[in-house]
């Protein structure tokens, strides 16, 4: 197979056109002079493979004069035909789009109108696509040789066709801006082609794996060989490149420079780097003569389909939401001139299964003044338990908190400070795996004193009864009273299934009277602040008429 990149500059005159064109097209011309072979099988007759394999214009006694075939009746099984490239049948081939990532559009011709490319589009011959920032497509040819675009690039398809039933692919494509990364599969006989058109060079190979980048903007075109050999030339002179090298391709009039080692691949850091749970924190090594750093996700097993890329200065970064997979993350080292070094690589997974739970409490933006909150959530079919995380983020970097529990809810096992938080639960399954946490949900922890909303004491019939704010249901209540206000032996410690205390016996002056909440697991939260109740003398308050009399004092 060959592959091949070189684009005419439109200002040129026509005679560098032609020149260049020739240029291209002589190593071509001995290829319509060659012979593809095919191995006879048992059962095959000469009708039957020229009906299969030639064009309708070619005989099949054409071939058997070429190949001297004395009885077409009988062909030995396992020798050999040859058809003349110039004979075989040819037949559209259109590429296939695998993956869309982003803005990207297409039109036939060059005046077409443009239209959104969706996955699975068929697109044919003369064929414009155009990717806007932070998008990429991935195509697919007939000899599953696949290609991915970038953002900010312009592809025209040229030729797509494949020669009948023989294997062989005409692949022919003109990128105009941008970058393409090309995966191409092993030529399966002489006629098989790939070439891309590129501003600067041509580039020729036989099944590798290499990317080629137009220039522009700073960057300079280069050929950039991951796999195998590469022969990059123009008609100033050519350039073999081996795996791991690079040459770059500064004008059509130069000759390709001498091949250079590409930058190495960074060395992912061993602290700093978490890819589960989602959002996906990336660490690695700075490399020398590196001015930035190229970072994409990719399906690990089609790595071509791209799923994210950022380019940075930084050996950090955040990835916050990809989809569910297995994942294969890459990081490579970019010159000062743009050319894109070797990739450092991690496969992870990223598990959509179990579903997260939803969450029931707290709400979104509520303000608790319990320092160890309880989280409340539902409960997610097929989910063995439920993971919870705290932070002080969106992003959950830095969890402060993580618990698992089998129920659907958990108190927090730390105190948290006050101040301003985020929680979110994932599910886990009967196997240990945990599915995506769910939306991180806002909260926050305030120290300032609870007021219970203690009611005006009521008398009556010799007795004094205090109310205050119910709770959740379930929770039970602690009310202490106590004449001095510093608790240490109350007249009263009580605990209560109502919110409120009756006495039966009251003293009389002033006490101080505090409450406190105790949930349904024990958990027993801070207690109000102390309020000042005055009782009148029992005189007045057996009379009956002493409920007049009693102040609250807040």
């Amino acid at each position: 197979m060959t592959v091949s990149s070189t684009r005419f500059p439109r200002a040129r005159a026509c005679s560098a056109r032609l020149l260049v064109l020739l240029a291209l097209l002589l190593p071509t011309f001995p290829l319509l002079a060659q012979d593809w072979t095919y191995r006879v099988r048992p059962g095959d007759t000469l009708w039957d493979l020229g009906a299969r394999y030639l064009k309708p214009s070619v005989a099949w006694e054409q071939l058997q004069a070429h190949n001297r075939v004395a009885d077409p009746y009988r062909l030995p099984p396992g020798s050999q035909l040859r058809f003349p490239i110039a004979w075989l049948r040819v037949q559209p081939a259109p590429a296939r789009v695998l993956a869309v990532r982003g803005p990207v559009q297409a039109r036939r011709g060059d005046n077409g109108p443009l239209h959104d490319v969706a996955e699975g589009e068929q697109l044919g011959i003369g064929t414009h696509l155009l990717t806007g920032s932070d998008a990429s497509v991935t195509l697919a040819f007939a000899d599953d040789s696949r290609l991915q675009l970038r953002e900010h690039s312009h592809l025209r398809l040229d030729q797509l066709s494949r020669y009948g039933h023989t294997g062989m692919v005409d692949t022919r494509l003109r990128l105009e801006q941008g970058r393409s990364s090309n995966r191409v599969t092993p030529a399966k006989g002489p006629a098989s082609r790939y070439i891309i058109d590129a501003p600067t060079a041509t580039s020729s190979v036989r099944g590798t794996q290499f990317r080629v980048s137009a220039g522009g903007a700073g960057r300079m075109a280069a050929t950039e060989v991951l796999e195998g050999r590469v022969q990059v030339g123009n008609r100033r002179g050519q350039q073999l490149v081996t795996r791991g090298q690079a040459t770059r391709n500064r004008a059509l009039d130069a000759r390709p420079d001498t091949p250079e080692a590409l930058l190495p691949a960074p060395v992912l850091a061993r602290t700093g780097l978490r890819l589960d749970p989602l959002p996906a924190l990336l660490a690695w090594e700075a490399v020398a003569q590196a001015t930035q750093y190229r970072v994409e996700v990719v399906r690990a097993d089609q790595p071509e389909i791209l799923l994210f890329a950022r380019d940075t200065a930084d050996t950090t970064m955040t990835v916050p939401d990809l989809p569910p997979g297995l994942l294969r993350l890459l990081v490579r080292a970019v010159s000062a001139d743009g050319v894109e070094g070797l990739d450092a690589q991690a496969d992870f997974n990223v598990r959509d299964q179990p579903a997260p739970p939803l969450t029931v409490r707290p709400v979104n933006g509520d303000t608790l003044a319990s320092p160890r909150p309880r989280f409340e959530w539902s409960q997610a079919e097929g989910a063995a338990s439920t993971v919870l995380q705290v932070a002080t983020e969106p992003q959950f970097l830095q969890p402060v908190l993580e618990q698992e529990g089998r129920g659907t809810r958990v108190r927090a096992k730390d105190d948290l400070a006050p101040g301003a938080y985020y929680w979110r639960v994932a599910s886990r399954d009967g196997n240990g795996h945990r599915g995506r946490f769910g939306q991180p949900v806002a909260l926050a922890i305030s120290d300032a004193p609870v007021d219970p909303a203690l009611q005006p004491p009521q008398a009556a019939k010799g007795q004094l009864t205090l109310r205050w704010q119910a709770g959740e249901p379930g929770q039970r209540y602690r009310v202490q009273l106590d004449k001095r206000g510093d608790f240490a032996q109350p007249l009263l410690d009580q605990q209560l299934d109502q919110p409120e205390v009756t006495l039966k016996r009251p003293w009389h002056g002033t006490l101080h009277v505090r409450v406190q909440t105790i949930d349904d697991d024990g958990y027993a939260g801070p207690f109000s602040p102390a309020q000042q109740v005055t009782l009148p003398c029992r005189t007045c308050y057996g009379a009956g008429g002493g409920a007049l009399l009693l102040l609250l004092l807040l």
